[in-house]
């Protein structure tokens, strides 16, 4: 059932997602406003996907800047870091034996180019991430691999953990074994003809060779022919360029503190993404979710009385490279944050409540847990790094929450051509922003 664009009554967000409960919002926060859609609407239609070290990621941190100052954030700034930086620039497949065929692939983040003119050679099949490690050293000598792996869905997304590690370490495992370059079956869940990209990793004791990922049918195409019996051969040509000092950026607004304001609150997303699609849900919904919770966890006054202050992180997608800057920046700082909260999981309904709390503060996780139970959200494990931004501050000891949505077709546009706007539901996106604005507030004026 799709929403009308706007602010959706509580009730019909109970209906659509069979959680007839009481959520009635508390005192601190602004009457439901339709903002976290019509920021995300903004981003993807005005600015459109921002790969991390380009002009168009550049464009989204000038867009935050001046949305941010618009809505009433304070010391908005930005922060500047360079990077190991990577783009696309052609990429082709196709079959060359038993007969021509084109495949819908993409490069994977940081591949390095194929020959001028591309590279054909046969390929061999591999099941598994697993059975490529076990494989003898050699035995793939002059061959393209192609790792099968399928993923497996999952409400919490627990399966692209499995999936994704062909993606991050095949290139260099095939290598390893002799190999001229290596093809994936997507590390994600779609069974229409997107391929899905994503970072990948080197070795620098390794050769580099070049790496893509094909959608789910032509996987399913390529695996059938390889176990039909008889040669397959495949030609790719991938064109990429490394710029080992591209410019990124973190931005950064408060809502300071009227009687701490010393003391932080951090709500955060990443605001790169990758050049496919406009980055709806990856995480444009997550940048959303973090300027409109701040503003409702603040009330309408704007006088939370710690500090809130919200952090878009760039070149999230190529290792987190925001959020080490952050802390890199701010070691005495650290100890001054009372909560980190990252939202990046889509626009999926909020289903789950996971925390890393101190022992001695479980009652305090009990009152959070409590305020935000009456949205239909179950109480999850005292156990979670909140996300990949943020997890260098929880390993310095800063708490961390994460509010989880709901993961079962996130991977079906993650990181592919198809993670564009409509793909958000609006009374969803309100019941993220009204969960993490009252976990927001309640530690905001603890």
């Amino acid at each position: 059932m799709r929403i009308a664009r706007g602010l959706a009554p509580v009730i019909m967000t109970c209906l659509i997602l069979s959680a007839c409960v009481t959520a009635q919002p508390p005192a601190t926060t602004q009457p439901r406003d339709g903002l976290a859609y019509e920021i995300v609407s903004s981003l993807t239609t005005e600015v459109g996907a921002r790969l991390a070290g380009t002009e168009k990621e550049a464009e989204a941190r000038a867009w935050a800047v001046a949305r941010m100052k618009a809505l009433g954030f304070r010391n908005v700034r930005e922060e500047a870091f360079t990077f190991p930086g990577w783009q696309r620039q052609y990429e082709a497949v196709s079959l060359v034996l038993p007969s021509s065929q084109r495949l819908v692939a993409t490069a994977l983040g940081g591949s390095v180019s194929t020959p001028r003119g591309g590279l054909k050679a046969d390929v061999v099949l591999v099941e598994s991430h697993d059975a490529l490690l076990k494989a003898p050293e050699g035995s793939f000598r002059g061959k393209i691999v192609y790792v099968n792996d399928r993923m497996v869905r999952a409400r919490d997304g627990s399966g692209y953990g499995p999936a994704v590690r062909k993606r991050v370490r095949g290139a260099v495992e095939a290598a390893r074994r002799g190999a001229v370059g290596v093809l994936i079956r997507s590390a994600g869940t779609s069974h229409h003809r997107f391929a899905h990209t994503g970072n990948m990793r080197y070795d620098e004791k390794v050769k580099k060779i070049p790496a893509a990922a094909l959608s789910g049918p032509d996987a399913d195409q390529l695996e059938r022919l390889l176990k039909a019996g008889g040669r397959v051969g495949v030609h790719m040509d991938i064109r990429t360029t490394l710029d080992p000092k591209a410019l990124s950026g973190n931005v950064i607004a408060e809502l300071p503190g009227t009687e701490k304001p010393e003391e932080i609150v951090l709500m955060s997303a990443h605001l790169d993404s990758w050049d496919k699609g406009t980055g709806a849900i990856d995480d444009g919904a997550g940048v959303a979710m973090a300027i409109a919770s701040a503003l409702r966890a603040a009330g309408p006054a704007l006088k939370p009385k710690r500090t809130i202050r919200v952090v878009l992180y760039g070149a999230e997608e190529f290792g987190a490279q925001g959020g080490e800057d952050y802390v890199k920046r701010r070691p005495d700082e650290v100890k001054l944050h009372r909560l980190a909260a990252e939202a990046d999981f889509g626009a999926g309904a909020p289903w789950r409540f996971d925390t890393n709390v101190p022992a001695s503060d479980l009652a305090f996780h009990e009152e959070l847990f409590a305020a935000i139970a009456p949205l239909g959200i179950e109480r999850g494990k005292l156990e979670t790094s909140g996300g990949a931004d943020i997890s260098p501050l929880q390993k310095l000891g800063v708490p961390v929450i994460a509010v989880g949505q709901d993961g079962t077709h996130y991977f079906d546009l993650h990181h592919t051509d198809n993670d564009t706007l409509d793909k958000i539901d609006p009374a969803a996106l309100e019941l993220n922003v009204e969960a993490y604005a009252r976990v927001i507030a309640r530690v905001a004026n603890r």
